[in-house]
């Protein structure tokens, strides 16, 4: 019995050795999605065998996506921008290969057997894809009240062959927080809209730094988005401009008088010589 387990144990070992190693299942799946755009990442790079993603559709069948790559990633927003309230399955199977006689590498079966797989967890767009950086598209501060425009930005979905915006797939599930603060202070305030516009009030003649946020009001988790970069109103910049103005119109007013009393002087001027000149006698020759 002891040599037959050792020829067994030879046997097996041979078998390995003709298949080549057999090839290491995929770990630390993530899905990495902003605005849609959507890709399943992975570890470990591959040495002597090769990935295939498949990711389920709405019928429950697999789809092959990224077949005999070598990379640790494939984009998947093709599929899942289709529906994004679908909730998708995907997985990453590591399948062997094997030099063809022509020098090519090729995969070759395994006898039947499904090879190795590692599942991702279950992505539903609506609810996992994370919101890019807002874009304030415009703000003015008029007096009291300070305007501030997010920019609706495109996603990669689309119907009818045009791309949607975020409003256009979250609709009112969209909103936006307006944070802002005095420019000489660091004491912030809120103000939060369903709509991509704020329209607050402000002390007349004061400077305000703000930036905005997206929020997705019905999630739980992953709801807000990064902030903005900060814009800041320059009201000192309109005082003064403002102040320039005036100044520039009184400077024009003063010189217009000027000009028209320097005119009615040198008319009077004209007329005393030309009366004075017509008092004088004529010489007789």
């Amino acid at each position: 019995p002891e040599v037959e387990n050792t020829e067994v144990h030879a046997v097996r070992d041979l078998l390995c050795l003709f298949a080549g190693t057999p090839p290491g299942k995929a770990f630390n799946l993530t899905w990495i999605s902003t605005d849609f755009k959507t890709i399943l990442e992975w570890q470990p790079k591959p040495t002597n065998y090769t990935y295939t993603v498949q990711i389920s559709d709405r019928s429950r069948n697999w789809k092959y996506k990224c077949t005999g790559t070598t990379d640790t990633e494939c984009d998947l927003t093709d599929e899942i921008v289709k529906d994004v309230n679908w909730t998708y399955e995907a997985r990453v199977l590591s399948v062997p290969w094997r030099n063809s006689t022509h020098g090519k590498e090729t995969l070759f079966g395994t006898h039947g057997e499904e090879p190795p797989f590692t599942n991702a967890r279950k992505f539903l767009p609506y609810r996992d894809t994370k919101i890019g950086q807002p874009v304030i598209q415009k703000y003015e501060q008029d007096g009291t009240k300070l305007k501030v425009t997010v920019k609706d930005s495109f996603t990669l979905v689309r119907k009818n062959g045009t791309f949607l915006t975020l409003r256009q797939v979250f609709g009112n599930d969209l909103g936006y927080i307006l944070t802002y603060r005095k420019d000489s202070s660091t004491g912030r305030k809120t103000n939060t809209t369903h709509t991509n516009e704020f329209l607050i009030d402000v002390e007349k003649g004061v400077s305000y730094c703000f930036f905005v946020q997206a929020v997705i009001f019905s999630r739980k988790t992953n709801h807000k988005s990064p902030e903005s970069i900060t814009k800041c109103t320059e009201q000192w910049k309109s005082v003064l401009g403002e102040t320039l103005i005036i100044v520039g119109a009184v400077v024009f007013l003063v010189t217009v008088f000027i000009i028209l009393l320097t005119i009615s002087l040198c008319k009077r001027r004209k007329n005393r010589a030309g009366q004075k000149r017509k008092n004088t006698p004529s010489r007789l020759a």
